[in-house]
């Protein structure tokens, strides 16, 4: 696949992920504001970003996580954006950026955990910047799947990946199990 197709698709994650980080920060402002404020994302018990928003874990490092979101959500789209525009990233620098992306998706699947299992509501933007991440490790992996280092026989399992469109189907069924883990949630 084209590099440009891939860092096009790095940037749109990065842009969703920050267009959603941004409105949580205005909701989680509101909430400042009016404790009791109805949220345009509160849509009912299930889909409640105002109790996501009120637990401790949407300010895990003492504040909103949607702060340190917008800060990595911009890293991720200006990055997409070098790319797509043909500046040349040196080894270090994309697998630096690519442990970090690996680094926020770990984060927001515990969040996510957290908000399924623990507060018992699910916030629609956090989902939108979940999706932001998974487009942006995906594109990560297969810019980088040759050059991590991991050794010589899992770059060539990793490549082979790759080329076959495993990588893709593993990224599917990871949104997949996310997706059912809601679903059982919402029943």
């Amino acid at each position: 696949m084209n590099k440009r197709v891939l860092y096009g698709a790095m940037a749109g994650g990065g842009v969703i992920g920050l267009a959603a980080a941004f409105l949580q920060i205005l909701e989680k402002i509101q909430l400042l504001k009016h404790a009791n404020a109805a949220l345009a994302c509160d849509l009912n018990s299930v889909f409640s970003c105002s109790n996501v928003l009120n637990a401790w874990q949407s300010s895990v490092f003492g504040f909103p996580n949607s702060l340190m979101c917008m800060v990595f959500f911009t890293i991720f789209a200006v990055v997409g954006f070098v790319g797509l525009s043909g500046g040349q990233l040196t080894r270090a620098f994309r697998l630096s950026i690519h442990a970090l992306a690996l680094f926020v998706l770990g984060f927001a699947l515990w969040f996510l955990t957290q908000s399924i299992y623990v507060i018992g509501s699910l916030c629609i933007l956090c989902i939108f910047c979940l999706i932001g991440l998974l487009l942006v490790n995906w594109a990560w992996l297969r810019i980088n799947a040759t050059e991590l280092p991991i050794g010589e026989r899992g770059r060539r399992l990793l490549g082979r990946m790759v080329i076959t469109g495993a990588d893709t189907f593993i990224w599917i069924i990871l949104a997949a199990l996310v997706a059912f883990a809601m679903l059982l949630r919402c029943g």
